[in-house]
């Protein structure tokens, strides 16, 4: 993920700084519940940690595990492809705070 000068916004706020978390949880969340019916799956614990404000660093963490019926199914690339989506999303709300401030 690019860093906050990258894009050119301010330094976040605490709101702002739980809000871009939040989003990149939900992001992955939805995209793993979009690809494996939630019957299927066993586990799916999803965090989104930040640690700064500017520039903010985001850490996302994907843990699936499915049922023995999903045995074939590639869970690393679900989990990789989960956290793309959630870097994704928080990039797309980085922008958002950026045009906002720029206002």
């Amino acid at each position: 993920m690019r860093l906050v000068e990258e894009l050119g916004i301010p330094e976040l706020a605490n709101e702002q700084i739980e809000e871009l978390s939040s989003i990149a949880e939900e992001a992955a969340r939805k995209y793993v519940l979009l690809k494996v019916p939630l019957k299927k799956i066993e586990t799916l614990n999803i965090s989104a940690e930040t640690e700064g404000t500017k520039p903010v660093a985001l850490k996302v963490e994907v843990d699936i595990v499915l049922s023995q019926s999903m045995k074939n199914f590639n869970v690393q690339k679900l989990a990789d492809e989960a956290i793309r989506e959630a870097f994704n999303s928080a990039e797309k709300y980085l922008r958002e705070v950026a045009c906002r401030s720029q206002k």
